[in-house]
């Protein structure tokens, strides 16, 4: 996915927007990149960071950003910010979007008349689509509504520009843009936490297709929120830091509530709860708090050189990854019968290699109990999975593999239906596939329950494939 930091200060942004950046690295690992306008006008610098920490990649470049406003970005897909130049004015860009339209985009409103970056996968430079849609306007306000319009998707962005800052919310709030100040400066980010070491205090969230435009002295509405929103549900269960908050509700408290409500729809007999590290452990302690079974950690996450959740994107080493970087304690697992928390079962390839792992090292018994239902549809609008076909879900695979072939959409929403006895005949069957001891998927009402805001407001696309 990917997350991003601007901030307008009256003294130099470089501090605030390097440490304000790299508070987003937990939500990419592929491109890093910060962008600024100060008397020298823009300046800007991008690196791979897929084998070192953000940090590590810019600390030497700090001395030469050199501004009072800037932008910066952690991506898992194209390379950002952009520098642009356009009748608007030159400015820098940066997107957390996933447009599902750009061919459409670029040979049907486009007509062939921008030359587009090509990543190294074949796919067009999100960020840079983004930029040409802007560039269709009169002026950047009518741009980026223009852009909020037609992508198919979703979209939120920032724009660097010699006045100041805009910053715009998806149309429908998929992803959170949130604005905090503090005196000489402002901001505007992806995570709430982002800002709170930085000194900045919360203004307020972005509502959903919101504009507004920042400096350091004032924040300006441009385009007044809608009220239909669909937020990402899993920015709760899975993408979200634990001490991030989106919508007024935090993602530790999300997660605590999830595990309480999988306590009481269940019965297991077990000796301990443990969560895999890190977005299951909330759950875990939730649901060994609510069941009166002890909390454990038979499994620690080497975070000194492994400390964040998204790993490579070549699925061969990401299992490697995922096995390498977690190291048992013996004497916790040994004979002990465990029920461990995840939050989703996307694949299950990683969670049956931990499995195995547990068995290896003495368990008696390993059941299972991911924090959200199962996971029947590609993400069309968060990238949460990169599986490149829906086929790659161990969910869908099973229901093939049950129907005898290719499923309708009224068959599926059978399967997503935890009452129905087809979705327990799916549960069981992965159950086995993937070598539990037993297996309880959260239900999507009490997920919902979980977060706490009218459900009509959360996108649950991936669970039931309703938008």
């Amino acid at each position: 996915m990917g997350g991003f930091f601007g901030v307008a200060s009256k003294e130099s942004c470089t501090f605030d927007l390097f440490f304000g950046t790299d508070y987003h690295s937990h939500l990419g690992t592929r491109r890093a990149g910060m962008a600024v306008y100060g008397e020298n006008g823009f300046s800007k610098s991008i690196h791979n960071i897929e084998g070192s920490p953000f940090r590590t990649k810019f600390e030497k470049e700090l001395n030469t950003l050199n501004g009072n406003m800037g932008i910066g970005c952690i991506s898992d897909y194209e390379a950002q910010p952009i520098l642009v130049r356009s009748h608007h004015g030159s400015f820098a860009i940066t997107t957390v979007s996933k447009i599902n339209n750009a061919d459409q985009l670029v040979e049907d409103i486009l007509k062939g008349t921008t030359h587009f970056f090509e990543m190294s996968n074949g796919e067009i430079n999100s960020t840079e689509l983004v930029a040409a849609l802007i560039n269709q306007k009169d002026n950047i306000i009518d741009g980026i509504k223009y852009a909020l319009d037609v992508i198919d998707g979703s979209l939120s962005l920032l724009i660097l520009t010699p006045m100041g800052i805009y910053a715009a919310r998806d149309k429908y709030g998929r992803t959170p843009v949130v604005l905090g100040r503090k005196e000489d400066a402002r901001c505007a980010c992806f995570e709430s936490f982002s800002y709170l070491n930085l000194g900045y205090s919360a203004d307020r969230e972005l509502g959903p297709g919101e504009i507004v435009f920042f400096n350091a002295d004032e924040c300006k509405t441009l385009v007044a929120p809608g009220n239909n929103y669909k937020v990402c549900t899993f920015l709760w269960v899975y993408y979200g830091y634990p001490s991030a908050s989106y919508e007024g509700v935090s993602v530790e408290s999300m997660r605590y509530n999830c595990g309480k409500l999988l306590a009481r729809r269940d019965n297991v007999d077990v000796d301990v709860v443990a969560g895999i590290p890190d977005s299951g452990t909330a759950h875990a302690i939730g649901y060994a708090n609510e069941s009166g079974i002890p909390f454990s950690r038979p499994f620690i996450k080497y975070t000194p050189t492994w400390p964040r959740s998204f790993m490579p994107t070549i699925q061969t080493k990401r299992d490697l990854i995922a096995h390498m970087k977690l190291i048992p304690v013996h004497d916790l697992i040994k004979d002990k019968k465990l029920l461990l928390i995840d939050d989703s079962i996307v694949r299950g390839t990683q969670l049956r290699e931990t499995t195995e792992f547990l068995y290896e090292s003495g368990a008696k018994e390993v059941h299972i109990r991911p924090a959200c239902p199962p996971l029947l549809f590609g993400c069309k609008y968060l990238n949460f999975s990169r599986s490149k076909s829906e086929m790659e879900l161990i969910a869908r695979r099973v229901i093939e593999e049950l129907e005898g072939g290719e499923v309708s959409m009224e068959t599926l929403q059978e399967y997503a239906d935890p009452d129905n006895e087809k979705y327990q005949k799916m549960v069981d069957k992965i159950c086995e596939k993937l070598k539990f001891t037993s297996l309880r998927f959260h239900r999507l009402d009490d997920m919902l329950e979980s977060v706490g805001i009218d459900p009509d407001h959360l996108c649950t696309y991936c669970w039931n494939g309703k938008e």
